[in-house]
């Protein structure tokens, strides 16, 4: 007699509040797992893997009150972990290497660590 796996549902919520032109004002997510509820955000960006036509779909907002400086570390933390995800997704070492010395190389032109 084999049994069936249980599956759960999960839902994360993205908030976000417009102005009359429709840029972001406020960017608000909640995650049910986490405990997470109304948290507070300046930016996200969101991929999402269409397997039917093989190519990503994605959205990446901010609000006005994300500053030039935010917006670097934003990116560069980004990178980074996009770098880790890969790895762990692919084994592929030696090419997320290359990556994090990118982001190193990034790092360092938008002055966010000194040289």
């Amino acid at each position: 007699m084999s049994t069936k796996p249980i599956n759960k549902t999960s839902q994360i919520v993205i908030e976000v509040e417009t102005n009359e032109n429709k840029l972001p004002t406020d960017i608000k997510w909640s995650a049910s797992d986490s405990g997470i509820e109304n948290n507070i955000s300046k930016a996200f960006f969101l991929s999402v893997w269409d397997p039917k036509e093989e190519n990503t779909m994605r959205i990446d907002l901010w609000t006005k009150d994300m500053n030039v400086d935010e917006m670097k570390k934003f990116f560069h933390q980004t990178l980074l972990s996009m770098a880790d995800t890969f790895e762990n997704a692919t084994g592929e070492h030696l090419i997320c290497e290359d990556l994090k010395d990118y982001c190193y190389h990034f790092a360092k032109k938008m002055h966010l660590i000194k040289e």
